[in-house]
């Protein structure tokens, strides 16, 4: 409850901060956002207290306050466009992102009934990431499906059933695939132009066929959406998953060469996506050719203007970046007006729950639990990766929706129920359990029983 309260008076106080320096008063709306996160807050704790009283207590804290964050810059930015404002719309979709985390904490009282309904998680995530093939393109990408003045992202919630089924399926064949592969990596020579070993080549193929079609399906999206964000996180998850389940290193270099290689053909190949790669290598192109900064340039610009400390919330010159300051490149605004110093510590509080996550995974005796703890504290960090690297030059950028602080329904819901489903692990993961007989001890296949 001190962390909640803490996190609510954070954002409120950045509230007042942006509306003293945009009009100097207290902005009217200041009441009306205090009390709707601070009674979202107050209902989730609840939940959790009462409903997971063994949680790990830095989780729902942390996601309040980058929810309260996210919406403290959304307001600074609806300031520079009053005729599109978006703020209203993002407090009500995180109402309904808390309103799904108390179900889903209320209602799911195990995960492991996760595991029960694997494949047909994986039909209905496969379901969503080709519905948006159906419909136009937005801003160059297949990703929204837009009817009746609505929009709606569904890879957002693929992302999470595609998780629940990757954990599953590597709890059910780590151990094979962890002896198969050690087979395949030490096989043994043989003799100059002499076949394969039919045994070796039955290795091989029961190796490698689940992470081909994991990066067939990666590659389909990002040649049929033109969706470079969703293809490296769902590709890069699994890759993460696999060497936890089999404590085998080589799948780190297997992940980056295929990813490295479906990216290269497709960045070569298709259009859009070959513009962003073109964008990213030459940011400043426009300035020389005297068009002026694009997107990416104006990014740079806010991060150097921002220095050590920022210029002060509400003090930037966010609206010169362009049509996706509010999605994209708000990371760009928040370094801009908190400098360094305010990205450091935003990067710090997406870092726990990681660690949360991780710790869950460690706690817990079942093979599922562990991997889909790890998965889903993976998923917001990988994204938040890929979207800051986009934005300050480091990889190409991609589209994707920094995690509760960008604009978007879609994106604020599903990391609401990410962070239902941890508290859900980390409960079962720290619930004091009698004593149990000591276990044979014997070697772990795993990365994790390596941890332990």
């Amino acid at each position: 409850m001190a962390l909640l309260v803490g996190a609510v008076l954070i954002s409120v106080c950045g509230y007042l901060a942006v509306g003293a320096a945009r009009a100097h008063a207290v902005p009217a709306g200041a009441l009306r956002y205090a009390a709707g996160l601070g009674g979202l807050a107050l209902l989730a704790h609840l939940v959790v207290r009462f409903g997971a009283p063994y949680a790990d207590p830095l989780l729902l804290p942390t996601a309040v306050l980058l929810n309260g964050l996210g919406l403290v810059l959304i307001f600074r930015l609806d300031l520079e466009t009053p005729a599109d404002r978006a703020a209203p719309a993002q407090l009500v979709w995180s109402t309904v992102g808390v309103a799904l985390f108390i179900a889903v904490v209320a209602v799911l009282r195990d995960h492991r009934v996760l595991q029960r309904c694997a494949y047909g998680c994986a039909g209905l995530a496969l379901a969503l990431m080709v519905a948006p093939i159906l419909c136009p393109a937005v801003n160059g990408a297949r990703i929204w499906i837009r009817a009746a003045g609505f929009s709606l992202q569904p890879g957002e919630f693929a992302k999470v059933l595609i998780t629940v089924f990757f954990a599953a399926y590597l709890a059910a064949n780590r151990e094979a695939l962890a002896h198969t592969g050690s087979a395949v990596w030490r096989l043994r020579p043989r003799a100059k132009g002499a076949p394969p070993a039919r045994t070796e080549l039955r290795a091989w193929g029961r190796v490698l066929a689940p992470v081909v079609a994991i990066w067939l399906v990666s590659v389909g999206v990002l040649v049929l959406e033109r969706d470079l964000g969703t293809s490296l996180l769902f590709f890069g998850v699994f890759v993460v998953l696999l060497y936890v389940a089999t404590g085998r290193t080589g799948w780190i270099a297997v992940g980056v060469l295929l990813a490295a290689a479906g990216a290269a053909a497709v960045g070569t190949l298709e259009p859009h996506v070959h513009s962003r790669v073109q964008d990213w290598l030459h940011p400043f192109a426009g300035i020389a050719a005297g068009r002026g900064p694009g997107q990416l340039a104006q990014s740079l610009f806010a991060f150097a203007a921002g220095g050590t400390f920022g210029t002060g919330l509400g003090q930037g010159h966010s609206s010169l970046i362009g049509f996706a300051r509010k999605s994209d490149f708000i990371l760009a605004t928040l370094g801009e007006e908190l400098g360094l110093a305010g990205l450091s510590a935003l990067f710090l509080l997406y870092a726990l729950p990681a660690v949360c996550g991780f710790r869950a995974a460690l706690g817990l005796r079942d093979a599922f639990g562990s991997l889909l703890a790890v998965g889903l504290a993976v998923l917001p960090a990988l994204q938040v990766f890929v979207i800051a690297g986009g934005v300050m030059g480091l990889i190409p950028l991609t589209g994707m929706a920094m995690p509760f602080l960008a604009q978007g329904g879609s994106s604020v819901v599903t990391n609401w129920i990410i962070v239902a489903l941890l508290v859900r692990i980390s409960d079962r993961a720290r619930r004091p359990r009698p004593d149990a007989p000591a276990r044979p001890a014997r070697a772990a296949p795993d990365a994790l029983g390596a941890l332990r």
